[in-house]
């Protein structure tokens, strides 16, 4: 039976369906996991927000990733939550959208925040006299606007152009959460157009994005490979390593999940939803972590927050301050 577009129904989770019907086994990996996201990230943007030291271009851009994995795993918690610590795998129809579009719209901004963090090691290492005058604040306001607009522009007409569809096969998605790939794929209908702009839209923002990242970073392997001495070689290249990270951890789920999802309709039913929780679970989980301890000056200010001294009142009335 297909429903007509203007007939509300509800799309099934599967969570991890090799495991049956009793997931709840790993909530506590799961909320662990979820806590160090939010946790790690908003430690990130407080410290960065919060202090008269983080001004630079880096450091803002680095808030700015923080904020996209804190929104992606925001995005995210609510139906995986709900699987894994409730057994609830019911997600409405209209509800499956709009978690849809922020999720791709969110990973769009990630990947373009990701090519503005490596043009600003780019510069900081291929001119570091002119870095502060190039990458002033309002050129990092338009790297900020322009990210967000084209994350929303080009994400915005995927959920209009499902909306349309007729469903009437199963309604079991294979994730935990609602991915276009996953959605058109229960449509019975012709979603070739749907498929087309999917892939566009990922060439044009991913695809144009990972290019932009190679040609920078052959760029500053050139500029490091020309230091004269090892010291200053080794030095610079260590200020990218966390950038590096960062991208490796974005980058290849995403593409392995692409792969799998267009041709890898033999492949075991896991491979797919083991890629696609690492995609969405992994990078807000590492990011934070990866720069707390690589960046010093964010890993001075988290110890120096942690370890400020408290003010207690014992049994005498008299304020204390221990440390």
């Amino acid at each position: 039976m297909a429903f007509p577009r203007n007939v509300s129904f509800t799309f099934t989770l599967s969570g991890v369906p090799e495991l049956g019907d009793n997931q709840t086994f790993l909530a506590f990996p799961l909320c662990v996991l979820y806590t160090i996201a939010l946790l790690g990230n908003s430690t990130i943007l407080y410290v960065i927000h919060g202090g008269e030291g983080f001004r630079q271009p880096m450091y803002i851009l680095l808030s700015m990733l923080a904020l996209t994995d804190l929104a992606v795993s925001l995005t995210s918690l609510p139906t995986m939550l709900g699987i894994f610590c409730f057994n609830y795998n019911q997600v409405h129809f209209e509800s499956c959208l709009t978690q849809m579009f922020f999720l791709h719209t969110f990973a769009a901004m990630e990947s373009g925040v990701l090519v503005a963090m490596a043009v600003d090691r780019l510069i900081a290492i291929w001119d570091p006299l002119r870095y502060a005058s190039i990458l002033t604040s309002s050129v990092i306001a338009k790297f900020r606007l322009v990210i967000v607009i084209r994350g929303i522009c080009v994400v915005f007409p995927v959920p209009i152009l499902t909306r349309r569809f007729p469903f009437c096969k199963s309604h079991v998605l294979l994730h935990s959460y609602c991915l276009h790939q996953d959605v058109i794929r229960l449509a019975c209908a012709d979603t070739a157009v749907n498929s087309w702009y999917g892939l566009i839209a990922v060439l044009l923002t991913k695809g144009v994005d990972s290019m932009f990242i190679v040609v920078s970073y052959g760029m500053i392997l050139w500029t490091v490979f020309g230091i004269k001495t090892n010291d200053a070689r080794i030095k610079a290249f260590n200020t990218c390593v966390c950038h590096m990270c960062a991208v490796l951890l974005f980058y290849i789920p995403l593409i392995g999940l692409s792969v799998v999802h267009r041709f890898g309709k033999h492949a075991a039913p896991l491979v797919p939803i083991l890629m696609a929780d690492i995609y969405l679970l992994v990078p807000p989980v590492i990011n934070p972590v990866i720069y707390s301890i690589k960046t010093k000056q964010i890993r001075r200010k988290i110890l120096k927050v942690l370890k400020q001294p408290k003010v207690g009142i014992p049994d005498n009335g008299i304020a204390v301050i221990t440390v």
